[in-house]
């Protein structure tokens, strides 16, 4: 079970920092993903990382203002957001790739938190 937090409401040029735990003991096998979804859209990509952390994507619209990160030890994974623009408004999803590798494409992630909403005002 993924659970996502630290969404809310924040000002263009600010910051957020949204956080996914899991209390599942093969987080640190999985890899793991930050998808988002504008009304009217479909899910996409923001960042991933692979189970060791040594392999991370980015979307490239988020490159150099958004980092991924996770902390296995504590079953989390982490995405801070800085110089968030208006257009980075969505409900941001959190989610597992059982096969470790943390890849771009919706359809390879088993487990989806629920998501977390992020509003940013111009």
């Amino acid at each position: 079970q993924l659970q996502a937090s630290g969404g809310g409401l924040a000002q263009a040029g600010g910051s957020l920092r949204l956080s996914c735990a899991t209390s599942g003991r093969t987080f640190s096998s999985y890899g793991m993903g930050w998808f988002r979804q504008a009304p009217g859209k479909e899910p996409a990509i923001v960042a991933a990382i692979s189970r060791s952390g040594g392999g991370i994507v980015y979307e490239d619209s988020v490159k150099g203002r958004f980092t991924i990160s996770r902390d296995n030890a504590k079953n989390t994974v982490y995405l801070q957001m800085n110089s968030l623009r208006p257009e980075d408004t969505a409900v941001y999803y959190c989610a597992a790739d059982t096969t470790g590798y943390g890849r771009r494409q919706p359809r390879y992630y088993d487990y989806w938190g629920k998501g977390t909403q992020v509003t940013v005002s111009s």
